[in-house]
């Protein structure tokens, strides 16, 4: 039987998630990778338990995670029912619905059956009465963002999500977003973007001063960005990476020696400060406070070991950040 740890809560900070009640760990677990049928029952379970005993308490999901599809869902679904049912009330769980499910016109993207059908579905893999959040997973160009909203809205109303938010959605479509929900009576609580020190978008093309205007949390995604910011590639591209394989998310082509370059300059200035690359990187998404969580992968507890260790170091100087800079642009 699972006991979990006593002091869980001595050493992760959590913040508070935009101008709500909410507060989430400095470092989230996303279930994107790891979670699947080609992966054993205990090596998932033994990473969400190691998870909550470090002080995650927020588990990050999407409806097309596995994989295949839902296979995150059914995975967290049994942890919870096995382990976790005792402290169902200390975590934050949640899911999102956009991208593909199911075959033919409904099982995708932003229209009100879409969104409510697929959130029943989470709900009944995760065996949950609701979930904490709910999220638009992708802005739909043919669907007036009114609907999407009110779907979310309606979520909230029929108490199967206690918050909502959007995901990779543009500075100004997170306005007009943030606008609809809050006439409607649900505020936007929370925006997930791509977010790493190789993309800077968030910060480039104004959406983190949208979510501070708006006073809207953020939990950054890929803050490692597909793994080059773990130090795996400080060699070039090794046989047994995501790079190598035919992953639609990290192309061998993207490994190019200047990149390789400045990865070991990056890496250098991480052991100046006694962190690993990926320690550093996750520290410079959480600088500043203005993004509330980072979300981590794990394939190992000692992988989630190495990640949560950022959270000793999330301070830098002003040196440190223009050497960043430099390096990676602004």
């Amino acid at each position: 039987m699972y006991t979990a740890h006593p002091d869980r809560y001595a050493r992760m900070p959590y913040r508070r998630t935009g101008k709500s009640g909410l507060k989430l760990p400095a470092l989230s677990l996303g279930l994107w990778h790891n979670f699947g049928p080609d992966r054993t029952a205990e090596s998932q379970r033994a990473i969400l338990r190691r998870a909550f005993d470090l002080g995650i308490t927020h588990f990050d999901l999407a409806n097309n995670y596995g994989p295949p599809p839902g296979a995150a869902e059914s995975a967290l679904g049994d942890v919870l029912r096995t382990d976790f049912a005792p402290h169902r009330d200390e975590l934050v769980v949640s899911t999102k619905a956009g991208y593909l499910m199911w075959p033919g016109p409904y099982g995708e993207w932003g229209s009100r059956k879409y969104l409510l059908s697929s959130l029943d579905q989470s709900l009944t893999r995760l065996g949950l009465e609701y979930v904490d959040v709910f999220y638009s997973h992708r802005f739909d160009p043919e669907t007036p963002l009114e609907e999407t909203m009110g779907a979310l809205h309606s979520a909230v109303q029929q108490g199967k999500a206690l918050y909502v938010g959007v995901s990779n959605y543009s500075a100004e479509q997170t306005r007009e977003a943030a606008r609809i929900l809050g006439e409607l009576g649900t505020p936007l609580l929370i925006h997930q973007p791509r977010y790493s020190m190789l993309d800077r978008r968030p910060e480039t093309e104004g959406l983190l001063d949208a979510l501070d205007e708006l006073r809207v949390g953020s939990i950054a995604y890929s803050p490692l960005e597909q793994g080059l910011l773990t130090g795996r590639y400080l060699n070039g591209v090794p046989a047994d990476s995501r790079a190598a394989s035919d992953s639609p998310f990290l192309q061998r082509e993207a490994v190019t020696e200047d990149l390789v370059t400045r990865l070991r300059a990056l890496n250098a200035l991480a052991e100046g400060r006694g962190q690993t690359l990926a320690q550093l990187a996750l520290a410079w998404v959480l600088r500043g406070g203005r993004v509330t969580s980072a979300l981590i992968g794990a394939s190992s507890t000692r992988q989630l070991d190495d990640s949560v260790a950022a959270i000793a170091h999330l301070d830098f100087d002003t040196e440190e950040l223009a050497r960043i800079d430099a390096l990676v642009g602004p």
